[in-house]
């Protein structure tokens, strides 16, 4: 028997807001190989969150396999737009979302972590942010600022995560986000520069691998996952024919779960995916293959004996 065990070793989520997305499946997943889990939840969302933890709202979810209860170390107010509190304009300073959360910026995290854990306490870190305001709207009519705002909290966050978190890794350490076949291929109605923002954050895996291996000692990965209808999700506007077009064009043609998102998750941030980094590995049922529709167009696949 070859397990997958994360014992005593600390996780964080940057991108936990509800139990329906990749980023808790990740976090129950690393919970069941028997790693603490932290979060970092935005700060619109941290009240409703916290109150359905308190509620009981989620409690079949927070369940594990042996009958253990998930619980979440810690849960950190986190605005991953901006690196430092100084960087938050005025408006969101003073809106009632924020103000009481302390420091939400990446900056106010670290030292929050810091004082939690210390200099040494952290091994797994998790980028599971994506925002693009006008994600509705195809690339060409994507505003600048809407442009900007996708590659700011989608890509660039993740490149301050390493470069701030990375300091504070153990041995062994480990980076992961998530992308998303339109990095790399034409999703229409993907939009509002979401697109651009996942094949940066692709580039950036490969790049921040070499740098912040030399650097740190660190591996750097990104999980290309299918479609799945998330809370988060359903703000592209068709998420619904995007899982079924991958479902009938897919080598497996099957619906994709969380949970296997979250298993791949914790085999690269276990000891088991030591050599493996600067890679973008697909969860998709083997969808990132296929040049050609099956289904949607008639066409049927050649009988195979």
């Amino acid at each position: 028997m070859l397990p997958i065990d994360l014992s005593g070793k600390r996780a964080f989520i940057a991108g936990v807001a509800d139990d329906g997305g990749f980023g808790f499946a990740i976090a129950k997943a690393f919970a069941e190989a028997g790693a603490s889990v932290s979060v970092g939840t935005w700060p619109p969302a941290l009240g409703i969150f916290l109150k359905l933890l308190e509620r009981g709202k989620m409690e079949d979810s927070m369940l594990l396999s042996d009958g253990r209860r998930m619980e979440f170390e810690k849960i950190y107010p986190l605005d991953a737009a901006y690196d430092t509190l100084s960087d938050a304009p005025p408006d969101v300073l003073d809106s009632k979302r924020y103000k009481e959360t302390g420091d939400f910026s990446i900056e106010g995290l670290t030292a929050s972590m810091r004082r939690d854990f210390g200099e040494s306490g952290l091994d797994i870190v998790v980028h599971s942010l994506a925002n693009g305001p006008e994600v509705k709207k195809p690339l060409i009519d994507t505003s600048r600022t809407g442009y900007l705002t996708a590659v700011s909290v989608s890509a660039y966050s993740n490149i301050s995560l390493v470069r701030n978190l990375a300091p504070m890794m153990r041995p062994g350490g480990s980076f992961l986000s998530l992308t998303f076949m339109a990095g790399e291929r034409v999703v229409p109605g993907y939009g509002g520069g979401m697109s651009s923002a996942k094949a940066a954050l692709e580039a950036d895996t490969r790049t921040l691998a070499f740098e912040a291996g030399r650097r740190w000692g660190v591996r750097i990965n990104t999980i290309s996952a299918g479609p799945l209808a998330s809370r988060a999700a359903t703000a592209i506007g068709f998420i619904d024919t995007m899982i079924r077009y991958s479902e009938a064009n897919s080598p497996l043609p099957r619906r994709l779960e969380a949970s296997e998102v979250g298993a791949t998750a914790a085999f690269l941030a276990s000891p088991l995916a030591a050599a493996i980094t600067a890679s973008v590995v697909y969860v998709d049922n083997g969808y990132h293959a296929m040049g050609m529709a099956v289904s949607p167009t008639g066409i049927e696949p050649p009988a195979t004996s």
